[in-house]
This record gives C-alpha cells, sequence and structure tokens, in this order.
C-alpha cells in the first residue's frame, strides 16, 4: 500500500532557518511542498522518508534564499493491483460505493465489482447481497426478506482488492462559451483514483465472514 519514491528537487531555506541543521530544514521544506499532494504516475505523497543526497547550499543573486539540490525519498500511497487493504466505506449511491482510508478517499467500487447477487437499496442508501439466491432483477432483490440481505453499510469496514489505479491531469480553465451561450464544463475528476472489487471470497465486510468463522466454530 505504501511505497518509497526517490525524487530530486532543488529546494530554497529562507534566512530565518539557518540556525536549523540542514537536513531539518530540507525535510520541513519538502513536506511543506510535497505531503498530501498527488505526483503523475507515482502516487499520493505522504512525508519524506529520508534524504539521500543533499548538495552545498547556494545564494542565488537576489532573494538571500540556500538553495539546495536534494534527493530525498517519498512515502507514497499507491496500493498495487490485486493487493488486498481494509477501507471504510464512506457512501453508497446507484453508481457504486466509495470508500476512505482516512487520509484519501477517491476509492471507488463500482457495480461490476459488488457480490452477485446484489441491488441497492435506496431506504437505507446500502448496498446488499442475496447470498444463494437466484433472482437477477432488481426489483425480485428489493422484494426479498430483509432478514435475508446482507447490507454494506456506511462506516462499515471492508476488506477490498485493488483493481486498477488511475492517474488524471484535468488542465482548470475559464468557462467555454458558445455564440454567447454559456456552455457546461465537466466536473473536475480527482489527480488520483482507486478502483476496488469486494466479489469474491473473504472480501467485503470484516463482520460478514467473522460470523461465519464463528458459525463454523460452533458447528
Amino acid at each position: 500500500m505504501f511505497v518509497l519514491s526517490v525524487i530530486k528537487d532543488k529546494i530554497p531555506i529562507h534566512p530565518s532557518q539557518f540556525g536549523l541543521p540542514p537536513e531539518q530544514a530540507l525535510i520541513s521544506e519538502l513536506n511543506k511542498k510535497y505531503a498530501n499532494r498527488v505526483l503523475h504516475d507515482v502516487g499520493l505523497c505522504i512525508c519524506v522518508f529520508d534524504i539521500a543526497e543533499a548538495g552545498e547550499g547556494k545564494v542565488r543573486y537576489g532573494d538571500g534564499f540556500l538553495w539546495y539540490t536534494v534527493v530525498f525519498r517519498l512515502t507514497v500511497f499507491r496500493p498495487f493491483p490485486s493487493e488486498v487493504i481494509l477501507a471504510k466505506v464512506k457512501s453508497s449511491d446507484e453508481d457504486g460505493i466509495q470508500l476512505s482510508v482516512g487520509f484519501f478517499e477517491d476509492m471507488w467500487i463500482p457495480l461490476i465489482y459488488l457480490p452477485q447477487p446484489c441491488a441497492f437499496d435506496p431506504n437505507e442508501r446500502a448496498y446488499f447481497w442475496l447470498p444463494g439466491s437466484e433472482s437477477t432483477s432488481t426489483h425480485d432483490l428489493l422484494d426479498s426478506p430483509v432478514t435475508e440481505r446482507m447490507y454494506i453499510d456506511q462506516g462499515e469496514i471492508v476488506r477490498v482488492r485493488v483493481e486498477k489505479d488511475e492517474f488524471y491531469d484535468d488542465e482548470p480553465g475559464p468557462p467555454k462559451a458558445s455564440e454567447g451561450v454559456l456552455v457546461n464544463v465537466e466536473a473536475r475528476r480527482p489527480p488520483y483514483t482507486v478502483t476496488c472489487s469486494v466479489s469474491e471470497q473473504g472480501l467485503g465486510p470484516v463482520a460478514w465472514w467473522k460470523a461465519a468463522e464463528a458459525a463454523m466454530e460452533e458447528g
């Protein structure tokens, strides 16, 4: 789920930080620049892990800063395909389920990666799985007894498998107009998204499988 990425950059140190050890000042500035930032094809930066190399600080004409060329390692959030992780259900709608791991919330379970047969209950705002049912239509599933449904509720801890991740680089720009009529602009996509699945045995709400294990032990 977390990886180390090697980055090279030039970092300025303000004169007010000249009294600090250079490594401490550099790590502070690097974290300000990179923490909680998505780097394209790298992932979500968490924090600096360590500094591998740092040249001598040089003063540029006109600003008074000390500029360092630094090679450092970043702790990056980027789960790999097929990795199994734990996440929390943030919300559900007709398009699927949104997940969160606390510091990152652009994680999704689309309909095709939900256990079948399943349906979205608009009253509960949650999906449910009906194991053993031969029903395939949403109407039939919503007519099923509530006691037989296995819900994926908001706030529940779920075990998911990562299917893929995607990076987007949507450049912001001014609203577009055509012949005096304002054209609707699509909402900007998150810069980094992770698509997950709960369609296999052992995946889904942790409580499902704990209950199954307890039942097997009792049997």
